[in-house]
């Protein structure tokens, strides 16, 4: 049983269940991850889809608080990376070119060829490897405009957490130790990134925790973390797709983030001077839960700008 220090575990357990009523199973390799498509509150507007990338060690749980807004005018399309969430949870060493071909069968399934970008934490990284294959042309589908939030881009910047240098630190297999407490230290090291005065929703918190525990993905947190090594040995490769790719690219960050620190944005827009910046003041590294209003329209004034 996880900490659910204010939701009960029944609640958890229908808003999880309702959640993956809401998406499919999509083969990606030899394994499956979920996906899900929501459409446009407003049809026709012409804006393309939205693809959504989440971020470790967490799932696409996270929008759930801005989905109503970011789908009210375009078809939002979120997935679980594999070891994530509501996917496929195979003990195999991980990492991010992976996690980018399940993008690419979701693409693929939801027939997409043309979509906007907005990453966040993991999905920073995962997003670059996608605008790598972009640049390389062989890319399934083309890509419009692109938000990047929160996220290590600067590992020479990243202030990990004592629990991601725990993970680190431990053989990359399987390990059931971790995880061992239900979760409540997972869920204490979630909200140990959020800014001190952030007020959020406990359930949403309780659910992420919950979903991550699925299937024995805790103690799998060891192997999913190993896109930090790949990070460290093909920066440029990652990075430097995420500066020069030539689509329009604006950054929201959330300026009390302990881990991928303001400076990480502030360097990014001195490197791509075309791309604006918006600052959540008082808020750390889940702008999405912490500041669910206020990230929602920072976002689609990026996304939406001539």
């Amino acid at each position: 049983m996880t900490d659910q220090s204010s939701s009960t575990a029944s609640a958890v357990a229908a808003a999880v269940a309702g959640w993956e009523a809401t998406g499919e199973r999509v083969a990606a390799g030899d394994h499956q991850v979920w996906c899900t498509r929501v459409p446009a509150v407003v049809a026709g507007a012409g804006n393309p889809p939205l693809v959504v990338l989440h971020g470790f060690p967490t799932c696409s749980f996270d929008w759930v608080p801005v989905l109503p807004a970011l789908s009210a005018q375009r078809d939002v399309v979120l997935l679980d990376f594999l070891g994530f969430g509501l996917s496929d949870k195979p003990d195999l060493r991980y990492g991010l070119r992976a996690y980018a071909d399940g993008v690419e069968a979701v693409a693929a399934h939801f027939g997409l060829d043309h979509v906007d970008l907005l990453t966040h934490d993991l999905g920073d990284s995962v997003g670059g490897e996608i605008l790598a294959r972009s640049l390389e042309g062989s890319l399934g589908f083309s890509i419009g405009r692109r938000v990047v939030t929160n996220g290590s881009i600067y590992m020479d910047l990243a202030h990990l957490t004592m629990g991601q240098e725990f993970l680190l630190g431990l053989p990359d297999e399987q390990n059931e130790l971790v995880g061992a407490d239900g979760g409540a230290s997972f869920r204490n090291g979630v909200v140990a990134t959020f800014a001190a005065a952030s007020v959020f929703d406990e359930h949403e918190v309780d659910c992420v925790v919950a979903l991550a525990a699925r299937s024995g993905g805790l103690g799998l947190l060891p192997r999913t973390i190993r896109y930090v090594e790949d990070r460290r040995a093909e920066e440029r490769r990652f990075t430097g797709a995420i500066e020069t790719h030539p689509t329009p690219v604006g950054v929201v960050w959330g300026d009390q983030d302990p881990v991928a620190v303001y400076a990480m944005a502030q360097r990014f827009v001195t490197v791509r001077t075309d791309a604006p910046l918006v600052t959540l003041e008082g808020v750390g590294h889940y702008p999405m839960i912490e500041a669910p209003d206020r990230f929602a329209a920072a976002v689609l004034s990026l996304l939406e700008q001539p």
